[in-house]
């Protein structure tokens, strides 16, 4: 199958400023709005440029239908070029092909991609509401957990995956989330605390289960050649991929694999590298389940070895690959849609910036970003000044 991205050149773009908005609970009548402009603030200072020099502008949010309209009216910058394009949480990894694309063909020349919620603040259901499914509503799922309990529950049947090896997703974020300061969770986790937790929808406990927070952040995008001039080292993009299989559980092709092995494929091939290439990994993890998924369909391990690849702290701080360093979605924060607070990471990491979390000689990273019911998959994959 021919790629679907827009033809670019790998290596022309660059992310030269990351920022987080404030995360975990924020300030009583802040907005997404608000915090996707305290995210680009922040992430132009770190970038070394201001306000003014913006003319392209990609979000999205679930509780902004016209996020891009807002954003625009809010930042003062009626001319820049705008995308809200929203798949659920994979959305900023489509953002940032869309905007190496745009930056590539000259439609803005500095793009900032940016989040905001304030989930936890004003409640899950006000942030966002759920549409009417006629072949799913009337049967009253609890979502969208009881989505991902089903392809957990297919993979264990499938695989012999075992409720330990997924309560080992949720320990090893933890491990790294006690080494992030701007972690939600400050104390250790162990297996027998995962199963023992509060059930949610099986085979899951509340331990395997994403946080519930308020936050938002901002990156910010340049071509090449003007990011040598920047403040800090650019981080290239160096391929992206994306694959939409489906929107409801339901039509779920197969429950065990995804669309990360598409979406996978294509950012390997625009990048020119390979699975054992890569030294930072950074996944949308919403529940356990999917960190296995994901390993398997971007080839880190043969598909139903998910399961026995993550155990033994494997994915944990000193083990052989470097998962979600930042603690994830399980540990370190997850206001409704994360794919961005992958990114921030990812950029950190081959930046040499994480402290006791670094992941030493990080030169690549993989970045992968879920969205709906396993229903949106993206990755980008990004490389430090020896990789271009």
């Amino acid at each position: 199958m021919p790629p679907r991205n827009p033809p670019v050149t790998r290596g022309s773009v660059a992310i030269v400023g990351a920022a987080e908005s404030d995360l975990g609970a924020v300030a009583a009548l802040m907005s997404p709005i608000d915090l996707m402009a305290q995210g680009i603030h922040r992430a132009l200072e770190d970038a070394g440029l201001t306000l003014a020099d913006v003319d392209g502008l990609f979000c999205a949010t679930t509780q902004a239908r016209t996020s891009a309209m807002s954003l625009v009216e809010y930042l003062g910058l009626p001319n820049a070029y705008t995308d809200s394009t929203i798949v659920g949480g994979s959305s900023f990894e489509v953002h940032v092909a869309h905007a190496h694309a745009a930056l590539e063909a000259g439609l803005c020349s500095v793009a900032v991609i940016a989040y905001g919620s304030t989930q936890r603040t004003v409640g899950r259901r006000a942030a966002s509401a759920r549409e009417f499914n006629p072949y799913e509503t009337p049967y009253k799922p609890f979502l969208p957990a009881t989505a991902y309990a089903m392809a957990a529950n297919r993979h264990m049947h499938e695989y012999g995956t075992t409720r330990e090896q997924m309560a080992a997703v949720a320990v090893a974020a933890r491990d790294w989330a006690l080494l992030n300061p701007a972690a939600w969770e400050k104390k250790p986790l162990t297996i027998a605390e995962v199963l023992n937790a509060r059930p949610i929808s099986d085979p899951f406990t509340v331990r395997d289960i994403c946080l519930v927070t308020d936050g938002g952040g901002a990156i910010v995008l340049v071509k090449a050649d003007r990011a040598r001039a920047l403040k800090h080292t650019p981080v290239y993009v160096l391929g992206s991929g994306q694959s939409i299989t489906h929107a409801s559980i339901t039509s779920m092709p197969v429950l065990t694999h995804t669309g990360a092995i598409e979406s996978g494929a294509q950012a390997y091939r625009a990048a020119s590298v390979k699975a054992s290439d890569i030294k930072v990994v950074a996944l949308y993890d919403a529940f356990t389940i999917n960190t296995i998924l994901f390993l398997e369909d971007l080839g880190f391990c043969p598909k139903g070895e998910g399961g026995r690849f993550v155990e033994g702290g494997r994915i944990a701080p000193n083990g052989s690959l470097a998962v979600n360093t930042n603690g994830g979605g399980l540990s370190y924060c997850h206001p409704g849609m994360y794919g961005l607070f992958l990114l921030i990471e990812a950029v950190r990491q081959l930046r040499g910036e994480c402290g006791q979390r670094q992941v030493s000689g990080a030169d690549l990273a993989l970045v992968h970003g879920n969205g709906g019911v396993l229903s949106a998959q993206a990755t980008t994959i990004l490389g430090g000044p020896a990789t271009v």
